[in-house]
């Protein structure tokens, strides 16, 4: 039985703070268990990506504690900022590091440099990271999320019901829509804004203020973070996803929409249109417009809400990329391959 440390963020199963990464992290761990991988759960408190000196003291001495060529996955949010803990004990360790999202600094570099390799959740990350950094190709693999089998939505005839499934901060460009759906106050439309309100209050306090000065306090739903069940049903009652972030290096929420056949207006950032991807015969299940561009954005959602040829065009794709999915034992595979492979020399 292959023994496999993992080191994961210490908010990793805090349901107040759901996130793609540490469902990301959950969901592999448990499928390399089921796999019969004898997986150890290391979760580390700390400010990660900026940890305190406690935090990086905690780190030296778990990874001092580990037996000579233990084989080590390190989420990147925490092995990215410490190169100076990592980067000494990686010849007696195996270690890999997961890659949710580049931090693109020169601590990242010198951390991902000291490791025997690299899983990336995306394509373009993976691209990113071979263009910012000097690491051999090889060494860099690509384990991109899965998606769990869902009902179809039903949708409806006109469209309105509109989702967003994100941490309420900046980069997830929630005041961008904001901006967009003001422009559009004359139709017919509600948005629920599905996400952690508590990574970062003073935006979503600028948020809730942008809101009321446009009369959408009523219409936009700040509902907090939701999972499982309630997060099931949220997207149960939604027509189209809409994600405006500033930057994605995958977007497992897109997927999870597409799961249910919901189509998605997304940001033609980063990673998102890899995960928005192509039906069979090559239609996109959505609409791309540039990030932080809120008249674009505002012009796509004119013609969802206006143009019913269009949302059933966008719903056939959508239903057709469902089909095309794969499950987290596809991930799952691909990240025991790599962490085997980039450790076995």
């Amino acid at each position: 039985m292959t023994v496999l440390h993992v080191v994961l963020p210490g908010d990793v199963d805090d349901p107040a703070t759901p996130s793609g990464g540490n469902r990301y992290d959950r969901r592999v761990c448990d499928g390399l268990r089921a796999a019969g991988w004898d997986v150890r759960e290391h979760p580390v408190p700390g400010g990660w990506p900026a940890p305190g000196h406690g935090d990086r003291a905690a780190l030296a001495a778990l990874l001092d504690a580990l037996p000579d060529a233990a084989l080590v996955l390190l989420d990147g949010l925490v092995a990215s900022a410490v190169p100076e803990v990592l980067a000494p004990r990686a010849g007696r360790l195996r270690p890999v590091v997961l890659v949710h999202l580049p931090l693109e600094t020169e601590a990242e570099a010198r951390a991902l440099a000291a490791v025997a390799g690299v899983v990336t959740t995306s394509e373009w990350t993976r691209r990113r990271l071979l263009e910012r950094y000097p690491l051999p190709a090889d060494r860099v693999r690509v384990a991109a999320p899965g998606t769990d089998p869902a009902p179809r939505a039903a949708g409806s005839a006109t469209g309105t019901s509109l989702l967003c499934v994100a941490a309420l901060t900046p980069h997830k460009g929630h005041d961008v829509l904001a901006t967009a759906l003001a422009e559009l106050a004359a139709l017919p439309w509600t948005c629920d804004l599905v996400g952690a309100l508590t990574r970062d209050p003073a935006y979503v306090d600028r948020l809730r203020r942008q809101l009321a000065d446009a009369g959408l306090a009523a219409r936009v739903r700040l509902r907090g973070p939701r999972t499982g069940a309630a997060l099931d049903a949220a997207y149960a009652g939604a027509d189209l996803l809409v994600l405006p972030s500033r930057g994605e290096t995958y977007g497992m929420v897109v997927t999870e929409a597409l799961a249910r056949g919901v189509p998605v207006l997304g940001t033609d950032a980063g990673g998102l249109p890899e995960a928005l991807g192509h039906a069979p015969d090559g239609r996109r299940p959505g609409l791309l417009v540039p990030p932080g561009d809120p008249t674009a954005l505002a012009g796509a959602l004119r013609r969802w809400l206006t143009e019913p040829d269009l949302r059933s065009r966008l719903r056939a794709a959508a239903r057709a990329r469902r089909d095309t999915l794969t499950d987290w034992a596809v991930t799952t595979t691909r990240l025991a391959a790599a962490v085997k492979e980039t450790t076995a020399t």
